[in-house]
């Protein structure tokens, strides 16, 4: 018997019992799918995170205070971020953002928007951060130095205060206090857990004024004069802190020695990428195993439909031994039954998963890896040979004396 006829037996078989076969198909799709998504889903995760820590520059650190609300001269203050830019003790330092972040509330025309993340700062943190401006102007050094009221807004601000309204020299209220808009943000890609777009950005003396008061620092941008440069500026930024927070050398700050007894610490963007590129692969392969569970309860259904089916057809095999089938066509037919299944449910796993990257999942646009769905695929036709293994020995094994007296 040629593989032709033996393959044109196969879809005999399934075509038989199309629905127990469509049931056990759905099983391999969906383990198929969910390998796929759930993947596509870790890699856009790292992706987002990626490119909002890359949107920082990795020529930048931030300080931050090891110690919030701990005693006043383990603060981060003005005074200090003005000295992370001395020339002298920081040549490889270009800029230095100090930054207070609060939450508030933006009011227009009895429109009300909470925005988490209300940042007060200098000019140029624009620049440290990579913010681009979209629309409008960024504030300048004199309108910090005279704390006047005006503010740039994320796309997400704009559109929930401002639908089919020009932003730009409108006011808004905040904390009782008006607000001139302008500037507007350029779109920044979501990391699927805060929306980066929800913010807004004002002079750091008129933040200190309306909103956070005159306390503490929230961090400190401190931008290099290149990506080469971080690590020295890394250690610079350390060697001041040390000497204007009283830090003994015994108790150490920079990254490398002992931070937990410093009272700040200090992010190394570069550093904090690969941090996060290696969780998020982690991430990844997390999910990608708890999605092959799916994949394996599908092929557990092949070796159960399987071997029904080799019960119901016992007579059929011992007619076909009888008139002289050889036992390899007999494991043949069964094997391509089973392994058809999975083949057909993978196809339609891989289908559906790139129909359903095209949506956003819990905030993540998924990003699909060509090897994931070639993977996926490939372990499914190795699940139908796996695990329609045994029912087609069980089938080839059976005499046909035996086989033929079945009821």
């Amino acid at each position: 018997m040629s593989v032709y006829e033996v393959v044109r037996f196969a879809l005999r078989g399934l075509a038989a019992n199309k629905l127990r076969s469509a049931l056990t198909m759905l099983g391999i799709l969906i383990g198929v799918a969910a390998v796929i998504l759930l993947v596509a889903v870790g890699n856009g995760s790292a992706k987002a995170i990626s490119d909002r820590i890359s949107a920082l520059g990795t020529n930048t650190v931030t300080v931050l205070s090891a110690n919030r609300g701990g005693p006043s001269d383990t603060a981060l203050t003005l005074p200090i971020a003005n000295a992370l830019a001395d020339p002298v003790l920081a040549p490889d330092v270009r800029s230095v953002s100090p930054v207070v972040t609060a939450s508030a509330t933006l009011t227009y025309e009895g429109a009300d928007h909470q925005v988490g993340s209300f940042v007060g700062t200098t000019p140029g943190w624009f620049a440290a951060s990579s913010t681009a401006v979209a629309q409008g102007a960024a504030f300048t050094a004199d309108d910090a130095a005279q704390g006047r009221r005006v503010v740039l807004i994320g796309q997400t601000v704009a559109q929930e205060l401002f639908p089919g309204v020009d932003p730009i020299n409108q006011q808004v209220t905040v904390g009782g206090a008006l607000f001139t808009v302008v500037g507007v943000l350029a779109q920044k890609s979501a990391t699927g857990f805060q929306d980066a777009n929800d913010t807004a950005v004002a002079p750091l003396t008129a933040v200190r004024q309306v909103l956070s008061g005159y306390g503490p620092l929230t961090s400190i941008l401190v931008e290099a004069n290149a990506p080469d440069k971080v690590d020295a500026v890394q250690s610079e930024v350390a060697t001041i802190l040390d000497q204007r927070m009283n830090v003994t050398p015994a108790a150490g700050a920079a990254a490398g020695r002992n931070a937990t007894a410093a009272p700040y610490r200090i992010q190394n963007a570069s550093q904090l990428l690969q941090t996060q590129t290696e969780t998020a692969a982690t991430f990844t392969a997390l999910l990608g195993a708890v999605a092959a569970i799916s994949l394996l309860v599908g092929g557990i259904g092949i070796t159960n439909i399987m071997l029904v089916t080799v019960t119901e057809r016992t007579r059929e095999i011992g007619i076909r031994k009888a008139l002289g089938a050889p036992r390899r066509v007999i494991l043949g037919q069964f094997l391509i039954e089973a392994t058809l299944l999975s083949v057909i449910g993978g196809v339609l796993g891989v289908a559906a998963a790139l129909i359903g990257s095209s949506f956003t999942i819990a905030g993540i646009h998924p990003v699909v890896v060509p090897s994931s769905a070639g993977l996926a695929l490939g372990v499914s036709v190795a699940i139908g040979l796996f695990f329609g293994g045994l029912p087609a020995a069980r089938a080839a094994r059976l005499r046909p004396i035996d086989a033929l007296r079945y009821e």
